[in-house]
């Protein structure tokens, strides 16, 4: 249990060598999404796995208020701190992890030497259109929320839904750095039913994987948003042969 900024966050390690692999869980979902990843990622890499619960999620405490990147930025920072995970960081960063994944990058390359983005959210795909796009389209699934029983994940998909659009076009801005080696995984699906958006989508990630020569892009066939369920197998294998190329 680690303690950051008055609440406590609840921590999960796997000891092994070699680079840390942080798994990190998109919206809505707890360190318990990667339980079928881990066993075999520790029998093929060997490596120090880490999974952990956003605040609001899992055994972590809830935070009140909007979602903050930055706060969860510096949740993760004061984790892996107090593992002694500070360098040689293989970030695994599924959905809404993708934009705490560039932010934690970008304010510490020296920690992170390596990323595996699944179906990420990622800088480029927001721009002032999606934004408004995207926020017209959520208006219905939040007024859905808010009827649902209140537990852990609709408070925490609410808070993040009330600064989507301030926080969306300052991720704009950000930039990964040229110097950490990303493996950017696509569904086949992503996470959007219009196909207008979920063309924008594959193209974010097929021009972010573009942008520099240690990026790969892989499609995950046959798979939903939710590839670590469906194609664990494509996770597992692009984990791998980043860990090797880390050490």
């Amino acid at each position: 249990m680690v303690k950051n900024g008055g609440h406590t966050l609840a921590f999960h390690l796997t000891p092994g060598h070699g680079p840390t692999i942080v798994l990190d869980a998109g919206g809505g979902a707890d360190s318990s999404y990667w339980k079928d990843i881990v066993p075999t990622l520790l029998k093929n890499t060997g490596s120090t796995i880490v999974t952990y619960d956003r605040a609001g999620m899992g055994a972590s405490d809830e935070v009140p208020g909007p979602w903050k990147v930055d706060d969860a930025v510096s949740d993760l920072e004061a984790g892996l701190t107090q593992l002694g995970a500070t360098h040689n960081v293989l970030l695994v960063s599924h959905s809404l992890a993708g934009e705490i994944a560039t932010y934690f990058a970008d304010r510490n390359p020296q920690w992170v030497t390596g990323s595996v983005l699944v179906d990420a959210s990622l800088p480029n795909f927001y721009t002032d259109g999606e934004i408004t796009r995207i926020e017209a389209a959520n208006k219905e699934q939040v007024a859905e929320l808010r009827k649902q029983p209140s537990t852990k994940q609709t408070r925490q998909l609410l808070a993040v839904a009330a600064g989507y659009t301030a926080m969306h076009r300052a991720y704009h801005q950000i930039s990964w750095p040229d110097d950490v080696p990303a493996t950017v995984i696509v569904s086949a699906k992503t996470p959007f039913d219009t196909p207008d958006d979920a063309q924008l989508w594959r193209d974010a990630q097929a021009q972010f994987a573009g942008a520099a020569p240690n990026r790969t892009l892989v499609v995950a066939a046959n798979s939903s948003h939710d590839i670590p369920l469906d194609r664990p197998d494509v996770v597992v294998n692009a984990i791998d042969e980043m860990a090797k190329k880390l050490g």
